[in-house]
């Protein structure tokens, strides 16, 4: 990744806002295994501002789509109460193995973070933080479902979880799903982002993300059709 990529990964951008479309593959901070992240690249959207924009919110290193962030200190508080209350609209797409029993439906099960010697995972648990996910199909092909996901709350892995109590994982999923040695990427597109006016006067944000190309065969075997309508 250049800056010069990253510019062109721009969605959405106004005075307050910008929304990204994250690679997969890329983490969002610095970290120990992290020596490349995307906070490295912010000083290139700044255009022109004295500070470059920061992240509103955050999405896993292996995760693709919309990300949004705050050019100015009024337009973080503003998105981070937004996302606190629960008003950003998230939709994600996600390719799993197999598929669930229906059509449709919310997985509503707490999940709860576990440490121990060989690292975390988040394991659906009462004991947990309270987690709820709408899902829908939105096709099925070759023993893959293409669904979308909407997280009503934003606990960490919280579609990968409830994708895997549903009894399909996403695929590609080395944590939650059936083989930990997989090479196949994580098939988890944030694809939607509508962002409430943050201030009066102007128009809600809406971004939609294109699929990244390691998902395009499998949302292809899914019945997905490049440029066609899914609501």
């Amino acid at each position: 990744m250049t800056p010069e990529q990253m510019l062109d990964r721009i969605l959405y951008k106004d005075q307050d806002v910008i929304v990204l479309d994250k690679p997969a593959g890329l983490p969002v901070h610095a970290g120990p295994n992290s020596p490349d992240h995307l906070e490295l690249y912010l000083d290139a959207l700044r255009f022109g501002w004295a500070q470059p924009p920061r992240l509103a919110h955050r999405l896993d290193r292996d995760t693709s789509g919309c990300l949004a962030l705050g050019r100015h200190d009024k337009a973080i508080r503003r998105l981070g109460k937004l996302f606190m209350q629960g008003r950003i609209d998230k939709a994600y797409w996600a390719v799993v193995t197999g598929g669930p029993e229906g059509e449709s439906g919310v997985v509503d099960l707490p999940l709860l973070k576990l440490t121990g010697k060989g690292g975390w995972r988040i394991v659906c648990d009462p004991a947990g933080q309270a987690a709820v996910t709408e899902w829908r199909v939105l096709g099925r092909g070759d023993g893959l479902a293409w669904i979308e996901c909407v997280p009503r709350t934003g606990r960490t892995h919280q579609i990968r979880v409830h994708m895997k109590a549903l009894g399909c994982p996403v695929r590609g999923d080395r944590y939650y799903g059936p083989d930990p040695e997989t090479t196949v990427p994580l098939h988890l597109h944030s694809r939607r982002l509508g962002i409430p006016p943050l201030s009066a006067g102007k128009p809600p944000i809406l971004a939609e993300a294109p699929p990244p190309s390691h998902m395009i065969a499998a949302l292809a075997a899914c019945g997905w059709i490049p440029g066609a309508v899914t609501g």
